[in-house]
């Protein structure tokens, strides 16, 4: 990532700034008045002459980069989403592609290369400096979603022997080919990670002074197998601009930077809505550029499932048809029992999928945390056994209100037990507990709540046959 760049790397909806600019720059272009469409750029931040350039039709694109200052475009290639970014370097020459490319940000040509043809990887890589070609392949070598395959290996390490004179000289000399200068890192003559400090510490600090005498000993770091999601997490306990990356040896081999992190923060927040809906992930940014072919595929899988297990509901229902026959109003009450567990075990779930995202959750414990929905669960079923009490009775008598009023209870019970419970299971089968969110906690409750109500009245029935 550029050293400016803070936020998205993709940018989403247009920006005022960026939509006015498009149109601009659409018109001059149009006109072919390339100096105004220069000048028009000029003072445009980045990200939005970014936005501004992908809002052209593509035939436009290439020709509004290529009027771009070498040093900015670089930037603002970084800032495009990855099907620009290929739609470019198709369009632009031999030469261009591979300056770009060599150009670019080690983390962000990793990213860019995972999305290319591996054809066109290899010639890439291939052209690349050594330097370039063999920190590329080192990235591109660690696993996805890992520390390893999102970090730079662009930062600055120091030794303690250091003055801070000569620090802060190296510094000068590093900046403008540094992701970040705010944290910086001191390593032994093994490149073993061994404190930190700031550059607010470097520059306030005698500068006759070691390294080693103002440094922080007490460094935090993640591994470059720790999952993406754990490092966001880290990043933001600790209220980092950057996070060391080590190797299993305890050296440093990079650093994750908090806009990196705002990215996976935003990438893993799509996946669990996806998955809260019932949606297979698969690329989340391209979603809504997927063909419909494309969309009903990720969605179908899911409804299939869904519409198997919701078929477990029309069983219950026909094994129970003599209940139903001796008292028919039974079956108005279906809907609203069943839609009411559906929406307590999706309330359940909710919380607890948002928990153990948040981490809270281990802080009150697992155990307390299903006992605690439990307990929610028979007081929401409490509360409205009371309201729907009045409305049975009048509607059905006293056998159909008190078969609504047990199982809305025993319902609620069951629908905030499974909603707590599924998602918590999941994750200790290593699964994704978003999955076990409201449409399969809904489904779920639909089978057994069914079969609950309707088994009430049963009993009822029998205990009461009635004239």
């Amino acid at each position: 990532m550029s050293p400016s760049a803070l936020g998205n790397a993709t940018p989403g909806q247009p920006t005022p700034v960026a939509e006015l600019v498009a149109g601009q720059l659409k018109a001059l272009l149009e006109a072919g008045n390339y100096d105004g469409a220069k000048l028009l750029l000029q003072p445009v931040q980045e990200v939005d002459a970014a936005e501004a350039i992908v809002a052209l039709p593509r035939t436009l694109q290439a020709l509004a980069f290529r009027l771009l200052p070498k040093d900015e475009a670089i930037d603002i290639y970084e800032y495009m989403p990855v099907d620009v970014q290929q739609s470019l370097l198709e369009r632009l020459r031999s030469g261009e592609v591979l300056e770009l490319v060599e150009a670019m940000s080690p983390d962000d040509r990793a990213r860019l290369f995972d999305e290319l043809p591996a054809k066109v990887v290899r010639r890439l890589q291939a052209e690349l400096s050594p330097a370039e070609r063999r920190v590329t392949a080192q990235l591109l070598g660690y696993a996805p979603e890992t520390a390893g395959r999102l970090m730079t290996t662009e930062f600055i390490d120091l030794k303690e022997f250091h003055s801070v004179a000569q620090a802060l000289e190296l510094v000068r000399r590093r900046a403008r080919d540094t992701e970040t200068i705010y944290a910086l890192y001191v390593t032994d003559g093994a490149r073993h990670l061994s404190g930190i400090l700031s550059l607010r510490d470097l520059v306030v600090a005698d500068p006759d002074a070691r390294i080693g005498e103002v440094m922080t000993r007490e460094v935090i770091s993640v591994r470059t197998d720790t999952d993406q999601e754990e490092v966001a997490r880290a990043i933001q306990r600790y209220d980092f601009l950057a996070m060391p990356v080590v190797d299993r040896e305890q050296r440093l081999v990079g650093i994750v930077t908090v806009d990196d992190v705002i990215d996976v923060i935003e990438q893993e927040a799509t996946r669990d809505i996806y998955a809260a809906g019932a949606v297979q992930a698969g690329d989340e940014d391209d979603y809504f550029r997927s063909s419909l072919f494309s969309v009903a595929r990720r969605r179908v899988v899911w409804l299939l499932v869904l519409l198997v297990a919701n078929s477990g509901t029309s069983a219950v229902i026909a094994g129970q048809e003599r209940v139903l026959e001796q008292l028919v109003l039974l079956a108005a009450f279906i809907p609203l029992l069943i839609g009411t567990g559906g929406n307590v075990g999706a309330q359940s779930s909710t919380v607890v999928i948002r928990g153990l995202s948040t981490e809270r959750i281990h802080q009150l414990g697992l155990g307390k945390a299903v006992v605690r929905e439990t307990v929610a669960g028979a007081l929401l079923g409490l509360l409205l056994a009371l309201v729907v009490l009045p409305w049975a009775w009048t509607s059905g008598g006293p056998l159909v209100a008190g078969a609504v009023a047990v199982s809305l209870l025993a319902i609620s019970i069951l629908a905030a037990t499974a909603g707590a419970t599924l998602p918590l299971l999941f994750e200790r089968l290593k699964l994704d507990p978003a999955l076990m969110s409201a449409p399969f906690i809904t489904t779920i409750v639909d089978v057994a709540g069914v079969f609950i109500y309707l088994q009430t009245a049963s009993w009822l029935l029998r205990a009461n046959p009635g004239p």
